[in-house]
Parts: C-alpha cells; structure tokens; sequence
C-alpha cells in the first residue's frame, strides 16, 4: 500500500474514522474491553491487558507500525479504545520518508519521538523538527492538515502517534511542542488540560506522565479525577502495576480505582496515560 492510499483507509476506514473523528459519536459508554490474562483476580472486572504481540501490524516498507487499537486495515471491536484514549500507534518510518499532508479535524494528537528526528509541517504556519526528550500536541479542532516525515536520511525514526477524543469540539486549532526535562526515577508530568500547567495541555481532562528508570523503584500513582483511568503502556524493560507483570510494549488499563502502585525494573521507561472513561460530547 502507498502512502496515500494508507492515509485514506488511516483517515476513514477501520472504526469508522473520519478526518479524525472516532466511531463512538456521541456514546456516553466507550471503556476499553478485552479482559484477557489479568493476574490478580480482583481486578478482572476494572483492567484490561493488552500485550505487546496482540496489537494491529501494519508492514508498508517505509512504515511499520504497530496499533493497540483499531487502527486503518486492523479492526477489533474488542480494541477500539480505552476511555477517551482512541489511537495508540508505535510507528517506525524509514530514513526520508513520512506521511504526507493529510487532514484532521476534532482530535487531540499527540506524538512522542523515541528514537531519531521527525519534521513536522501544517497548515497554521509550523515547521519543526522534534526528536526524542521532545513531546509535541496538535489540537485539530476546526480542520488542521499536517505532514510527518523522517528527517533523517541514514537512520529510522520511532515515535508514538496518540489521539485522544477532544471535550470540545470546533476549537480554533492549535500547536505546541515541549522539551523535557531529564529527570530519572520518577513520573513527570508531559501533559495536562490546563495550559499553565507542567508539560503541553489538550482540550480533555487527561494526565500524561512519562518515567525513565535507571533503578529499580516503586512509585504510587493516584488518579486525577473520578471517572477517569489510568491506561500504562511500557516503553522500555518491565514493570508492575498492581501485581500485573507487564513486559516492553503491553499495555494496562485500570479504571473504578483511586490509586495503582507501580514498579518499574532498572533500565525500563514507561507511559501513564490519565484519561476519562466516558466521552463528555
């Protein structure tokens, strides 16, 4: 498939995607679903668990990309979404390649550079570059196209690519881009809905926060607000998140829940993403 033919079916296709706006239209219930593997029995009814090798494969030779949810050609009704939290896609683009200019329109996105430099350009005037320790969101809002494309011509560049359903719907669109701080042993905070806030801010009532672990360390982690939950997706090594053993790349959400302990291995990273489990609109 070419890139533009993976736009299109990307844009309107599996889950009933249009310029950007999710399946579930004005449904008030959109919990995450697929309970499978989850050790400690008193969660069955509050988690789902998604492992690295479940989740959607995409193979385009200038993109691989790997979708925990319904994403273009891969469709699971059990996959569409946790909560508000609808795209979660672990892309790799070859050197010089990139998706060209597509549109968006009411959708929060998000991208995260793991690994090279991605050159970013829109229709608000934006031209930039954004590598790893960078955190950029695009609030698509009335109508927004953009390009992605890997800046680099000798070396692959990794990202995730995250949309989460706005709260707010015909906002005047908006870019933004941060550079982290390179705190160690910790969760930081990368995102917020509120602008004077730490890390960038979308129109949703959702939590970002990103942990890099040299050592191996427990951290509690309460929920921000009642009704939200807390999805964990792995970068790097391993961790626990209530009893859950997870390995790099699974996914864990819980919701119905104040508060989750996680332990990070030494040498892991990981992505705790705070989102409510109900669409406001």
């Amino acid at each position: 498939m070419d890139r533009k033919t993976f736009l299109k079916t990307s844009l309107l296709g599996a889950g009933g995607l249009a310029a950007g706006i999710s399946a579930a239209g004005n449904s008030a219930e959109v919990v995450g679903t697929n309970h499978i593997n989850v050790k400690n029995p008193e969660l069955m009814e509050n988690a789902v668990l998604h492992r690295a090798n479940t989740r959607g494969v995409a193979d385009l030779g200038w993109l691989k990309s790997k979708h925990t949810f319904s994403f273009s050609h891969y469709h699971n009704p059990e996959r569409m979404n946790f909560g508000v939290l609808r795209v979660l896609n672990d892309d790799i683009v070859a050197p010089g390649m990139g998706f060209g200019r597509h549109p968006h329109a009411d959708m929060e996105i998000i991208s995260i550079p793991l690994e090279g430099d991605l050159l970013h350009q829109d229709s608000m005037g934006n031209k930039t570059i954004i590598k790893r320790g960078d955190v950029q969101v695009m609030s698509a809002g009335t109508g927004v196209e953009h390009s992605e494309y890997n800046a680099n011509k000798d070396r692959e560049v990794r990202f995730l690519q995250i949309w989460i359903i706005p709260n707010k719907r015909s906002v005047t669109p908006r870019y933004d881009q941060i550079t982290l701080t390179d705190a160690k042993n910790t969760l930081s905070q990368i995102l917020s809905p509120n602008a004077d806030d730490e890390g960038v801010w979308i129109h949703q009532d959702a939590w970002f926060h990103l942990g890099r672990f040299t050592d191996t360390t427990t951290v509690p982690y309460s929920v921000k607000k009642s009704g939200n939950g807390v999805y964990v997706f792995v970068l790097k090594g391993n961790a626990i998140v209530n009893q859950q053993d997870l390995s790099e790349r699974d996914g864990y959400g819980i919701w119905n829940a104040d508060k989750i302990e996680i332990t990070a291995s030494a040498d892991s990273e990981l992505l705790v993403m705070d989102v409510p489990m109900k669409q406001s609109l």
